[in-house]
């Protein structure tokens, strides 16, 4: 018989509560998913733990609850109704189809599953803005969280596009460390102290010097390429958002741990009226900062669920604009991620499928 991945109608608690797995419980996101999972008081009667040999066993907070973090294996994922996967992509790939066959619903944060046929890239800030409604599915495929510098890009130029039709988008995108997880975070951090007691520079995530430095590109030897983020960004922005209009991209590496931080200039065909493109961004999701007072910064939104943007006038084009904006982009993944969940438990069916 076939399994909706819905609360079964014989577990306890079962109207009302769902049994949940976060696998890379030990990662930064991971952690970032059990923290928005609590703040939204997600129905869930269990959350487990889960995660590879090096966070066996470390005790990690799950609202009120302390518990620890377990091995993933197929026993795991038994009356399981949710699996988030926030571990490595090889991770997921080796384990997200032991967690379907299961019965368990999935939400991907690693992108590993993005290609897969049946997998949606979804943002469900933006399904709201574009007026998206929700659809019914016994089985759904995995949904993969839009990556938050798409979620950020499609929000902002859908909002100025209902103001005046945007002919034109290009933005720079600031990348944090972070998007590495803890071993890009300690990178910066050991290059910086480093570089200043002049010792030799540890370069096993990025093989290049992001301290004190900004990078279009990293070195040959580094684990990924910012033009494979830059290439994902693009995708998921024309899946989530697929008639807005396109941004030109630079991907840029900056010397930051944490936040996302975004130059996009808009183009219209008449002039830009600041005002209105301001009271236009305002809304869910979105916090509207005057220059006047404190800009946007990666600092600023740490912890924050929302964007903020400041609407700058281009000196050079009256029928252009600026926006310097900023967002945590750890935050925006988890909420995308746990509110692909709550949409996927609101849409189905409860109980077995007979």
């Amino acid at each position: 018989n076939a399994r909706s991945a819905a609360v079964r109608s014989d577990a306890p608690g079962s109207d009302n509560f769902y049994r949940v797995a976060i696998v890379g419980a030990g990662s930064l996101k991971g952690k970032e998913v059990a923290e928005v999972l609590s703040d939204r008081n997600f129905p869930s009667i269990d959350v487990k733990l889960l995660d590879d040999e090096e966070s066996l066993g470390q005790l990690e907070a799950v609202g009120d609850e302390v518990t620890f973090i377990q091995k993933v294996d197929a026993e795991q994922f038994q009356n399981i109704d949710f699996t988030f996967f926030t571990s490595s992509r090889e991770a997921t790939k080796r384990s997200w189809k032991i967690a379907r066959d299961a019965g368990s619903a999935i939400i991907d944060l690693s992108y590993a599953l993005e290609d897969e046929p049946d997998a949606q890239v979804r943002s469900p800030w933006v399904e709201r803005q574009l007026g998206q409604g929700l659809t019914m599915e016994l089985q759904p495929g995995p949904a993969v969280a839009a990556h938050p510098a798409a979620v950020v890009l499609a929000l902002l130029i859908l909002r100025a596009h209902k103001v005046a039709p945007v002919r034109q988008a290009v933005a720079t995108i600031f990348e944090p460390v972070s998007e590495h997880g803890q071993k890009g975070m300690d990178e910066l951090h050991e290059q910086t102290v480093n570089l200043l007691s002049f010792q030799q520079l540890p370069k096993g995530v990025f093989d290049a010097q992001v301290a004190f430095n900004m990078l279009s590109r990293y070195g040959e030897h580094a684990v990924s390429t910012l033009a494979t983020v830059e290439g994902r960004i693009v995708k998921h922005y024309r899946r989530i958002a697929p008639e807005a209009t396109l941004p030109s991209l630079l991907l840029v590496q900056a010397p930051i741990f944490h936040g996302h931080a975004f130059a996009v200039h808009l183009s219209f065909g008449q002039n830009a009226d600041l005002e209105a493109l301001s009271k236009g961004m305002a809304g869910d999701h979105v916090k509207v900062v005057q220059m006047a007072d404190d800009a946007p910064t990666n600092v600023a939104v740490a912890g924050q669920p929302d964007i903020q943007v400041s609407v700058l006038a281009d000196g050079n084009d009256p029928n252009s604009c600026w926006l310097w904006a900023a967002a945590d982009n750890f935050r925006i993944s988890a909420v995308t991620g746990v509110e692909c969940a709550e949409t996927m438990a609101a849409s189905r069916p409860r109980g077995k499928i007979q």
